[in-house]
């Protein structure tokens, strides 16, 4: 009650154009949160949202599952991930909303297999040990392949490992295929040794989306407005100079810049928006195809998680 307080005075005032109440926004990023990452590194929501009274807090999540339940757990605001992990939380009950959008980087995510491997259709994958982080986006793509291949998801053995983990697997040889997103996609093949079995063309939207606790979305929509402005006006600096770019977030996340030049030229734009209709329907085939599975606990709409400021 004291917090739902807190965010609705900061609302009031916000709304009257007065110096608001001191409030924590805690944003949950990733490093395939480029414009986030970016936006971190230079400062430049901190230099916007201080004269409201908001103070910009961050904290890193190596994927979005993890990055979900700290949102639920009322310790991020607001934060970014790919199309699962929402899916995963509304079905597991989180009083989360989407309130934002990227354009959809299908070439962003992958299947890799080892240069060497045997395995050279989607078909092949049958019997196999496939790696991907539970509840991600590579989750669903791994599951759009073997539908794709007329292969069900007993065809193979998942194994759920966070993405630092089935890279060591991957090496190791422990799986024999690995679905995985930028920046690590990028990072597997700069380092070699790795075949993309396939992309996400065609098998995936993999689309990108902004969260919320529903309550700061209600209580807040100036402070997103805000963040969503900035992203949009970051875009065109990550645009502008891509080695300069890749130089400043290869500093700050000790990532190689030729990985993010990379990843900047499989997918030039990560412009935000608000929610478009169009969307609701690919989100609802990932919820639909998860459920099928038994993958999530019960059906959802996918729409009663969507915010309309």
């Amino acid at each position: 009650m004291q917090v739902t307080r807190k965010l609705g005075a900061l609302a009031v005032l916000l709304a009257l154009g007065a110096p608001a109440l001191a409030l924590d926004l805690n944003i949950g990023y990733q490093k395939s949160a480029l414009n986030l990452a970016s936006l971190k590194a230079q400062g430049t929501l901190e230099k916007q949202l201080k004269p409201l009274g908001v103070e910009v807090k961050w904290f890193e999540f190596q994927a979005g599952p993890p990055l979900l339940e700290a949102m639920n757990a009322g310790s991020v605001s607001i934060g970014m991930t790919g199309d699962s992990p929402p899916v995963f939380a509304q079905a597991a009950g989180a009083d989360i909303v989407y309130i934002g959008q990227e354009p959809a980087k299908p070439e962003s995510s992958a299947i890799l297999v080892p240069a060497n491997s045997t395995i050279r259709t989607l078909a092949d994958l049958k019997g196999k040990r496939i790696a991907s982080t539970k509840g991600s986006s590579a989750h669903y793509l791994t599951v759009s392949a073997l539908q794709k291949a007329k292969l069900s998801y007993s065809d193979i053995t998942p194994v759920y490992l966070s993405p630092s983990e089935a890279r060591a697997a991957f090496e190791r040889g422990s799986v024999d295929a690995w679905t995985i997103w930028d920046p690590y996609y990028a990072a597997a093949q700069r380092a070699g040794g790795v075949r993309v079995l396939s992309s996400g063309k065609g098998l995936t939207g993999n689309n990108t989306f902004y969260l919320a606790q529903r309550a700061f979305a209600k209580a807040n929509p100036k402070v997103i407005d805000v963040v969503f402005k900035a992203l949009t006006a970051n875009d065109k600096w990550l645009k502008s100079d891509v080695k300069t770019v890749a130089a400043t977030l290869s500093g700050y996340t000790g990532l190689e810049a030729a990985t993010y030049e990379a990843m900047l030229a499989r997918n030039p734009s990560y412009s935000v928006s608000y929610l478009k209709p169009a969307v609701q329907q690919e989100q609802q085939k990932v919820a639909d195809a998860f459920y099928g599975l038994g993958l999530i606990p019960r059906a959802i709409k996918v729409v009663d998680a969507f915010w309309k400021p």
